[in-house]
């Protein structure tokens, strides 16, 4: 193995490190501003339900996100069953150069910066 050959491993390995912790920290402080925002407008329709200003069928706004969950996992089912032969095999290709070490990285930097933010 050449010097070239170890660095652009290390360079990979490190820069996807570095993506990785950026993508989970920004990403669980979105999720944690959703949250918020959620939890704030479920609060203020409970409170205008409360003083009667406003009457809520909270059985019909249940049913929007088991909606959005449903069509969700159909489309991961069909993106799985979507897999044939000629798509493993390029991304088999692409995996034994940098795939690797890469995806890696990023999962573990990703860890890391979803634990920390």
């Amino acid at each position: 193995m050449s010097f070239d050959n170890i660095s652009s491993y290390v360079t990979t390995m490190g820069g996807g490190f570095f993506v990785g912790v950026l993508i989970g920290y920004a990403l669980k402080k979105v999720i944690k501003l959703l949250a918020v925002i959620v939890g704030l407008f479920l609060a203020g329709l409970a409170y205008l339900q409360y003083h009667q200003i406003s009457n809520i069928n909270w059985n019909k706004l249940q049913t929007v996100p088991e909606g959005v969950i449903t069509t969700l996992s159909n489309v991961i089912v069909q993106m799985s069953a979507f897999g044939d032969s000629s798509h493993t095999a390029t991304a088999s290709l692409a995996m034994t150069s940098f795939g690797i070490p890469l995806t890696g990285s990023i999962s573990a930097g990703f860890t890391i910066g979803f634990i920390k933010g």
